[in-house]
């Protein structure tokens, strides 16, 4: 899979209007074939920092970034950023979540 950690950087006055500004995006990226998940967390020290961690079968995110959403999402997004957004991409051998070895529930 490639599995994707992003971080955007949001101004102040965007922040609480994030959600929303990327809900179309998220929601058209979700549905695309071999996107295994996209979920959002904003971080607990930086009310203004979002975490996106996203993952596609390895042959989805090609299709991913060419497609009309995507290209939407990279025209309205900076607007509402400090800085270009932190990413690291990677092709890793999963196919999806594990479960936490060193702490076992039931």
């Amino acid at each position: 899979m490639i599995f994707i950690v992003v971080k955007f950087n949001v101004k102040p006055d965007w922040s609480d209007r994030w959600l929303d500004l990327t809900g179309g995006f998220t929601e058209a990226t979700r549905q695309e074939p071999g996107n295994l998940w996209f979920d959002w967390s904003r971080s607990v020290d930086n009310p203004h920092e979002f975490i996106l961690v996203e993952a596609f079968q390895d042959d989805a995110a090609g299709e991913h970034v060419n497609s009309a959403h995507f290209q939407q999402a990279m025209k309205i997004m900076p607007q509402a950023l400090v800085e270009t957004p932190h990413i690291i991409s990677e092709k890793i051998g999963a196919e999806g979540w594990g479960r936490m070895g060193e702490l076992t529930i039931g």
